[in-house]
């Protein structure tokens, strides 16, 4: 009668993660939708109590997966019931991703895992609420030797200088690099400072057998090359 009467008073929930462990494990990511993912994610975090509704929630506020992960901690606070045992497990979430992304770059030479270069640049970079100028610097076989953000801006604007980029490419001894920044508007499209200062930075480290391989404009709305566009 006693275990009749516990099994009975085990809060609901407690149930409802098991379901859901058990469907993760027999149908993998593909077989739940996003507000269950979320809601696994948000298990370490609020250990006792139902997760469902604060997973609809943040989904419901910020539109998708993906932006409730990339969201700024000040953004996702003002969910009620969020706090920073929540954001801690969901910056975890975007750490990983990233990493994973990285590793991938770091075992063959960049030029044959293109696409997996601009994959993790866009993850890394397309959410962020201000500019950022990245680059990746690549030695002689093309393996990333580093990947730095060398600079952060406004909303709209970066400053970037080209003798920063000619010295820090020779600190690091590089043979050639990538140029990336994002625009926070979500638009893509290349400015003409873009232009301007992509081509100065190319003739600067021409001068010192530095190739420039790509400059990677990044938004929410997708990504641009500079190359592909023929504007280097």
């Amino acid at each position: 009668m006693g275990e009749f009467k516990d099994a009975q008073s085990q809060p609901h929930y407690q149930g409802h993660r098991a379901r859901l462990r058990q469907r993760f494990k027999v149908g993998g990511a593909e077989a739940m939708p996003d507000y269950e993912l979320l809601e696994m994610i948000l298990f370490r975090a609020i250990a006792r109590a139902d997760t469902k509704p604060l997973a609809k929630e943040l989904l419901a506020k910020f539109g998708s997966f993906s932006n409730v992960i990339h969201a700024p901690e000040a953004r996702l606070k003002e969910v009620k019931g969020v706090g920073d045992a929540v954001v801690s497990e969901l910056k975890l979430i975007k750490a990983c991703a990233l990493r994973l992304l990285q590793s991938e770059l770091e075992e063959k030479p960049i030029l044959n895992s293109w696409s997996a270069m601009v994959s993790y640049v866009c993850a890394a970079m397309a959410h962020e609420p201000r500019e950022q100028f990245r680059i990746i610097f690549l030695d002689k076989r093309h393996h990333i030797l580093l990947d730095e953000v060398q600079a952060e801006g406004t909303i709209d604007h970066t400053p970037v200088y080209t003798r920063e980029v000619v010295k820090r490419a020779l600190e690091v001894g590089a043979s050639a690099i990538i140029l990336a920044h994002n625009h926070p508007s979500g638009d893509p499209t290349p400015s003409r400072a873009d232009v301007k200062m992509t081509k100065e930075i190319m003739d600067a480290l021409d001068k010192i057998n530095i190739l420039v391989h790509d400059h990677i404009i990044v938004g929410r709305d997708g990504h641009v090359s500079l190359k592909e566009l023929q504007l280097i």
